[in-house]
């Protein structure tokens, strides 16, 4: 299995997925110009894609899934809460929805993809795994908090996309209003850094290969602090990626 970050953070996010002649693409927060070009860059066509799964209503996760349906002619796999929220979003004509409830799975031939409900503050959000014959890979962002059954789904992976948000002390000491830094660290918000690295260490994760962090915080975050926060609770055993904000990351196989 393959994994591309085209992009992460609250400007926009979106991952791309690959196994054998199976692609798929995760949110849709980019243009599909970006999307396309970065895809293009590694050899990868998104019109090949099977579809296009929407993990939550919010922009940075959604604005661009009008094009990527018309443009590149992707069925959308959304919850119906989240699609009536991001109806108000001017999306355009969304073509070819396909509805999944929050714990579906959905297969495309030798491939599924695992819905795991989340408590983020959105309508109805979703992280994803997905598996084929030989690996699992998590798609785990704007996960909320660290819920009950996390560490399980960590547990059963060998690869992982996982948010890393925001730095604690950048966050505390930070510009944003108490209000809004209380809804980043709240039950609905964000993982930290310290979030994720202790989330890492707690599970048994002797399986991973490798985790990528993403959805990290322009403000109260730096891919630096973030992988340096993980390398001291995780030691060097685990290889820790850092999903870029502004471009798309290597190929990462599993």
């Amino acid at each position: 299995m393959r994994v591309v970050s085209l992009q992460s953070g609250s400007n926009g996010n979106c991952f791309f997925v690959e196994s054998g002649d199976v692609s798929l693409v995760f949110d849709a927060g980019i243009s599909g110009k970006q999307a396309e070009t970065r895809l293009a860059a590694h050899g990868r066509e998104i019109r090949d894609a099977q579809g296009l799964f929407i993990s939550h209503d919010h922009s940075d996760h959604t604005r661009g899934m009008g094009v990527f349906t018309r443009k590149f002619d992707l069925p959308i796999y959304i919850t119906r809460r989240t699609l009536g929220a991001v109806s108000r979003q001017k999306l355009g004509q969304l073509d070819r929805v396909r509805l999944f409830a929050a714990g579906d799975s959905i297969s495309f031939g030798g491939v599924t993809v695992h819905t795991v409900p989340t408590p983020h503050d959105s309508v109805d959000g979703v992280a994803f795994v997905v598996e084929d014959h030989e690996s699992r890979v998590g798609i785990l962002t704007d996960l909320g908090h660290v819920f009950e059954g996390l560490k399980e789904v960590l547990e059963s992976l060998d690869a992982v996309v996982i948010e890393s948000n925001y730095d604690s002390q950048m966050l505390a000491n930070g510009p944003y209003s108490e209000s809004l830094k209380q809804r980043i660290s709240g039950v609905g918000g964000h993982l930290s850094n310290e979030d994720s690295a202790n989330l890492l260490k707690a599970a048994n994760t002797d399986r991973l290969k490798w985790a990528c962090l993403c959805h990290l915080s322009e403000e109260n975050n730096d891919p630096n602090r973030a992988r340096e926060i993980h390398q001291q609770i995780l030691g060097d055993d685990l290889t820790i990626h850092v999903a870029d904000r502004y471009g798309s990351s290597d190929v990462f196989e599993v």
